[in-house]
């Protein structure tokens, strides 16, 4: 094959790299790529680029691939799509381009570019499933060229019948790249528009990264995402993708005094191993002093296997542990009982994490409420660590609603509390008043247990 302009870069963002990779939802996206169509030298000069860094990927991730099926969808994702079979048809793979939505569909005059330009290279074209034949052997490849940024609903009727197709291939082992988006993602929630969406195993974002791609159900069908941005600089992010920090070195003259306190404040009578959990975060985080502080009056004040926590009975109680000068967690494991120690955690806490049962709390009674208003008024630092159903809790929505769009979701509390929100979850999002919303690229579902 033979590149349509100079190589063109694909770079790797999945895991992301130390540096932030800025996100553009839909609305973003569309700008840039307007302005990149309007400043284009010569007409389908966009599309000719997008299809050739499909096909250099697709022959990357496949290089032994001899059988081909491009999903085209009629819109210009489908030419992209086509004009990735053209090349790789050129390099002598047996390419068959599928169009459920019929080959003869109008689209837009770059589609029809590309579908001409396919056509004349001798690429096959059919509107029927290829392997509806059963003496038809299976791809080695399918790129998904069916859905790209403009969709916005339930996938039907052909569309879903092409996006099942795609899963069972995927499902049978074969690799599937996805253009832009695997069709029936929304691009910027990662939601699934309808009852399915392709399940990728490479994802070539083209001019920009989608949010949808590393939040909700995004990081269970996008794969490894890749990025071409074709030589386009993009406008205002909607977001940044981050990696976690790494810890900064220690001043040699360092000692534990230099580096504060953490007082966790949790464990409700059976459920004291979420705080001792958090315990052990602070300790490895590099908090000075770690200092536990039960809930339950019947738990032993002491750990021999952790010698180097320190214990306090009734930590927000008057004359016990300095909240005036510590970070303090509370609510892990905290059940009802935690209640009774928020008032003084919320109106003393020199910085403050507010964590599982200590948000259900503040979701139900108004006094806890107004209390947290009142931090962020008097300056005092604070984060919620909302998982879903919580973060429904304090908005008074459901947890489907959160769920369905989880930038909005983590913006909404950040902004009704004036604080920093961290929604858990795939893709976890932190959110600050005014700020440009973040979403955690790494991390895996292996602490999804108790």
């Amino acid at each position: 094959m033979q590149p349509v302009s100079g190589p063109r870069l694909i770079l790797g963002v999945s895991p992301p790299s130390s540096a932030p990779a800025l996100l553009h939802d839909s609305q973003a996206s569309r700008s840039t790529e307007h302005e990149a169509l309007a400043r284009q030298p010569r007409p389908h000069a966009l599309m000719a680029l997008a299809g050739w860094s499909t096909a250099r990927l697709a022959r990357a991730v496949a290089p032994h691939a001899l059988r081909v099926c491009v999903v085209c969808g009629p819109g210009n994702n489908g030419g992209d799509g086509l004009v990735a079979a053209r090349h790789l048809h050129r390099s002598g793979v047996q390419v068959q381009v599928w169009t459920p939505a019929g080959a003869a569909t109008p689209g837009p005059s770059d589609a029809r570019w590309a579908l001409q330009q396919a056509r004349e290279a001798g690429v096959p074209v059919a509107s029927s499933d290829p392997t509806h034949n059963s003496e038809t052997q299976a791809p080695h490849l399918v790129i998904d060229a069916l859905l790209g940024l403009g969709a916005s609903r339930a996938p039907s009727g052909a569309f879903a019948h092409a996006i099942a197709r795609m899963n069972a291939w995927s499902s049978a082992g074969i690799p599937v790249v996805a253009i832009d988006l695997p069709s029936g993602l929304h691009a910027d929630t990662g939601a699934v528009l309808g009852g399915d969406a392709v399940v990728a195993s490479h994802t070539l974002a083209l001019l920009t990264l989608k949010p949808g791609l590393f939040t909700g159900q995004g990081r269970d069908h996008a794969g490894t995402v890749w990025l071409d941005d074709l030589g386009v600089t993009a406008g205002a992010a909607t977001a940044a993708l981050v990696s976690a920090p790494k810890q900064a070195a220690r001043p040699h003259q360092a000692h534990k005094g230099s580096f504060g306190d953490v007082v966790v404040i949790g464990g409700a009578p059976g459920m004291t191993g979420a705080a001792r959990l958090a315990a052990h975060a602070a300790l490895a985080a590099g908090a000075g002093r770690t200092i536990v502080s039960l809930l339950d009056p019947q738990a032993p004040n002491q750990d021999t296997t952790r010698p180097e926590w320190l214990w306090c009975t009734g930590a927000w109680m008057p004359g016990q542990a300095d909240l005036e000068h510590s970070t303090v967690v509370c609510g892990c494991g905290g059940g009802d009982a935690v209640r009774a120690a928020l008032p003084a955690v919320l109106s003393r806490s020199a910085r403050l994490v507010l964590d599982a049962d200590a948000l259900n709390a503040v979701a139900s009674d108004p006094a806890l409420d107004s209390l947290l208003q009142t931090r962020a008024r008097r300056g005092a630092a604070t984060v919620l660590t909302p998982h879903p159903l919580e973060a429904a809790r304090l908005l008074h929505t459901t947890t489907a609603e959160v769920q369905a769009d989880r930038l909005h979701a983590a913006q909404a509390l950040a902004e009704r509390w004036q604080l920093t929100v961290v929604l858990k979850g795939s893709g976890t999002v932190t959110a600050s008043p005014s700020a440009l919303p973040c979403i955690n690229g790494s991390g895996n579902a292996a602490l999804a247990s108790g």
